[in-house]
């Protein structure tokens, strides 16, 4: 699947779909297509949200689970989603 990726100023991501917002976090080495089965079915009955995590961008003190965290708040923040659910693969769904 082909995906168009999304720019709102530093954060990139893709968005499909309509209906409270489903953000899915890619793991360390992920891509897209771990979660093309996932947009595909979800897209139905929500919005699928998947921020591109800077992991090779940022700097090496912020490039921990807890820079990662800040970073996808400012994310979130960014598009003004309030009622959403959250879903990570790989270490991303470990935070708390």
């Amino acid at each position: 699947m082909n995906y168009e990726i999304k720019t709102q100023g530093k954060f990139r991501f893709i968005e499909e779909g309509e209906g409270e917002p489903i953000i899915l976090l890619h793991g360390l080495f992920g891509a897209l297509s771990n979660f093309s089965g996932t947009i595909e079915y979800f897209k139905q009955f929500n919005k699928v949200v998947i921020p591109m995590l800077p992991l090779f961008d940022l700097n090496i003190l912020e490039t921990s689970v807890g820079g990662l965290a800040k970073y996808v708040h400012k994310f979130i923040e960014a598009r003004d989603y309030n009622n959403f659910h959250l879903m990570g693969n790989s270490w991303e769904g470990t935070w708390r």
